[in-house]
């Protein structure tokens, strides 16, 4: 009988360790291919829609679908990056009114666990950070294609796409007059395309 048990001890320990070693284990590390890579939204102003983009962004990725344990992401946006095609606005959008580019100047997004909804979706969790508040969001990524780089030998790439809505009141964005005015609508359409690249 102690022998028994303790084989199933050895056991238990076993399948333990076996665990610990595959949360601990990473997924594999893509790069961020910033040419092929863009961060674009949209907004109402009164009726119609002010689209822009960022163009100053970092990102980290560790992704394996076999592996999701060990899959994380972060990505780092700059704020004065923005461009809506008119140097004013984007000026008053760095401005105190809305981002405060100043004091915060960066946007920040963290993972903290990536769930697998289907074939070619994950359900990214995380915190999103914009100026100083933290709000706790899902992202919804999908798998756009998977390949062999017909020009660069041993490489792969993957695209993803998402697509989010966030509430600028959430974060502090519209303040002032502009808060009060509904001259600027609440909701930001954010439409995120990546392109990532790893060696085999």
């Amino acid at each position: 009988m102690i022998r028994k048990i303790k084989k199933i001890e050895f056991a238990v320990l076993i399948t333990v360790v076996g665990a610990l070693m595959v949360n601990a284990q990473n997924a594999t590390m893509w790069k961020l291919d910033k040419s092929h890579t863009s961060v674009n939204f949209s907004i109402n102003h009164f009726f119609s829609a002010v689209t822009g983009k960022f163009t100053s962004f970092e990102g980290n990725f560790n992704f394996d679908p076999a592996i999701l344990q060990g899959s994380k992401a972060d990505f780092t946006i700059v704020v004065k990056s923005v461009n809506t095609d008119d140097n004013k606005r984007d000026n008053h959008l760095q401005s105190s009114d809305f981002f405060n580019a100043k004091t915060f100047p960066n946007m920040t997004f963290v993972s903290s666990k990536i769930e697998k909804k289907s074939d070619k979706e994950y359900l990214v969790y995380g915190k999103l950070i914009i100026k100083d508040k933290t709000k706790d969001i899902v992202l919804l990524f999908k798998v756009t294609g998977e390949m062999e780089h017909p020009m660069i030998k041993g490489t792969v790439i993957l695209g993803l796409v998402s697509n989010l809505v966030i509430n600028g009141n959430d974060y502090g964005m519209w303040t002032g007059d502009w808060a009060a005015k509904m001259v600027v609508g609440d909701e930001v359409n954010i439409n995120i395309n990546i392109e990532l690249n790893c060696k085999k």
